[in-house]
């Protein structure tokens, strides 16, 4: 049976990088997905001008009968997956005046909620030998340092639980609503929260299979991909999406055998501290 991988969000920007690059690299079967069938396709069709590959499968990771369809489908065709890049994710510009307590739910509810989603349906079938990558940002580690001592405290403990983070995550969008988030310990950037819940989620699944799955080798890290040109970030970004992909696909490529990186953070393909 070949090996297969999946990178949400990618038939544009950083995700349609990584499928590409992954495409030159890594040795089976490279799954685009995203909401949208006709962009998916358009998007393998782009691929395939170049003489790549990639297959299409749709998946919108806001809606839970999308997320286990994919898997079941990944289950009945591959028995499991290789390699998972969580990598779809929303951001609110700058400018944008929509109110923050909006802006904390539906970014929260992507970036967050729905990336948990996919990793508690989809991290039963990674197969032994398995990566996971969560495209997280360097926001993620800002957005931890202007939290409160307390919170800092918590998302940097190795004991928090999920539940614990989960109830953290769902008080930020509450407090945000109620224009108390500053006062509840909270920085001013939803994006950055919605990340630093996702690194920390990374650290937590990563425990978890340590201790669930010791001999399987699953290795599963958080990553920044740095500031990319893409719609999200805009044109005046430092780096190509080409340059974007490669500390997701350094990440989703470690060699067989190899115990580390594991539940790391992990930028310019270089762990930093937490």
């Amino acid at each position: 049976m070949p090996k297969v991988a999946l990178v949400t969000g990618s038939n544009k920007g950083i995700g349609f990088a990584i499928v590409r690059s992954l495409c030159k690299q890594f040795n089976g079967d490279v799954f685009l997905s995203g909401r949208d069938a006709g962009r998916g396709t358009a998007a393998v069709e782009s691929l395939n001008s170049e003489g790549l590959k990639p297959l299409f499968q749709q998946l919108d990771i806001d809606n839970p009968e999308s997320v286990r369809a994919a898997r079941d489908f990944f289950n009945e065709k591959y028995g499991g997956l290789d390699v998972l890049i969580n990598n779809a994710g929303i951001a609110f510009k700058n400018a944008d005046t929509t109110p923050f307590g909006t802006q904390a739910e539906v970014t929260l509810k992507t970036n967050f909620f729905a990336t948990r989603d996919m990793c508690n349906e989809f991290l039963p079938i990674i197969k032994p030998g398995g990566r996971v990558v969560n495209v997280s940002s360097v926001m993620s580690s800002i957005a931890l340092n202007r939290c409160s001592p307390e919170l800092q405290a918590r998302f940097r403990s190795n004991d928090i639980t999920e539940e614990e983070l989960v109830g953290l995550m769902e008080r930020f969008v509450q407090e945000a609503q109620a224009g108390a988030h500053s006062q509840g310990g909270w920085p001013d950037t939803a994006y950055g929260v919605s990340k630093t819940g996702l690194t920390v989620l990374s650290r937590i699944h990563a425990r978890k299979l340590r201790h669930e799955r010791p001999a399987d080798q699953i290795l599963l890290n958080a990553c920044c991909p740095g500031w990319v040109r893409t719609d999200m970030a805009g044109p005046t970004a430092t780096k190509s999406p080409d340059e974007g992909a490669i500390t997701p696909v350094y990440l989703a490529l470690l060699p067989a055998g190899a115990g580390e990186p594991q539940g790391q953070f992990v930028m310019d393909k270089k762990v930093h501290p937490w």
